[in-house]
């Protein structure tokens, strides 16, 4: 059952190109944070995506796909000299996917720095959920980044909650120190933390499920779920596994997916373990299936 709770995703939502038959690609959309917008709007939530598009038609056809799974888009502002950005999936026979980005131009870099942006914070500000990335804050420059941080403070200071997912892609960061700093400072405004283990691994500071959970502050008050793809997740210091496996057809999307499952069920009042087999259930069904946001069919577990 979808909660009555406003939840606003903030970052950056993308054009994407993935092999098709033959020499053939098929152009979608994905995204990380869109990617778990659909999904939690597929599951009857009230979402809305804050972010910025360009004029041309290929953002107003993605504006028309997202309000058609149920996303308000109605805080997407337009930056007429800009266009989305664009990124290339290529997967290998195991599933496991490379990504090419094409974004350093795109509109959604300055959503925070256009004429209509303190009217889309003010709106946003009156959230009972804000989501976002570490991946949105790669992609600002810093006075966006600090205009965001600010917004979770205003939140929470008004009864809402701040989710974050710590998304790391070393390629978006000038160093990892860099990427190390404005996690952190996420972490400090933020209710829920959802880390990804080979993340953390990666920007050096975690060897353990354990280990990533107590930087992320979990046992201070914070509710941290660090994902482990197949071996599961770390939930209130306990390994939830997955509890089916799936043949993997593309892992693009799957810790978004996972997000989706997570958020619902704990905005439908399932406690954080019950709400880690939801968010598996999810990530499954969609790992099964090409792209970041498969089409729904009759197996998918919204």
């Amino acid at each position: 059952m979808a909660s009555s709770a406003v939840i606003t995703v903030v970052g950056e939502a993308m054009l994407e190109l993935s092999r098709g038959t033959g020499d053939s690609w098929n152009l979608r959309y994905g995204g990380d944070v869109i990617n778990t917008a659909v999904h939690l709007a597929r599951s009857g939530n009230r979402v809305k995506l804050a972010s910025a598009l360009g004029t041309d038609p290929m953002s107003a056809e993605l504006r028309a796909q997202w309000q058609a799974e149920g996303v308000d888009t109605s805080l997407v502002l337009a930056s007429a000299d800009r266009l989305p950005g664009l990124y290339a999936i290529e997967t290998d026979p195991s599933g496991e996917r490379s990504f090419h980005y094409w974004r350093s131009e795109a509109a959604a870099r300055r959503m925070f720095a256009l004429p209509d942006s303190a009217a889309m914070i003010e709106q946003a500000a009156a959230s009972d959920l804000l989501y976002f990335s570490l991946i949105t804050l790669a992609i600002l420059p810093d006075e966006g980044r600090e205009l965001l941080l600010e917004l979770c403070k205003t939140v929470r200071a008004r009864g809402g909650k701040v989710a974050f997912d710590g998304n790391y892609r070393a390629r978006l960061w000038s160093d990892v120190a860099t990427a190390r700093h404005w996690r952190d400072r996420a972490i400090e405004v933020s209710d829920m933390g959802l880390p990804t283990l080979a993340d953390e691994v990666e920007m050096g500071e975690a060897d353990s499920p354990a280990d990533a959970a107590v930087r992320w502050g979990a046992g201070d008050g914070r509710e941290v779920i660090v994902k482990l793809g197949g071996e599961g997740c770390l939930v209130d210091g306990v390994i939830i596994p997955v509890p089916q496996m799936v043949d993997v057809i593309d892992s693009s999307g799957a810790g978004d997916a996972f997000n989706g499952g997570y958020l619902n069920a704990r905005l439908s009042g399932a406690a954080p373990q019950q709400a880690a087999l939801a968010g598996h259930a999810l990530a499954g069904w969609n790992i099964g299936r090409r792209g970041a946001i498969p089409a729904r069919d009759a197996q998918a577990p919204y």
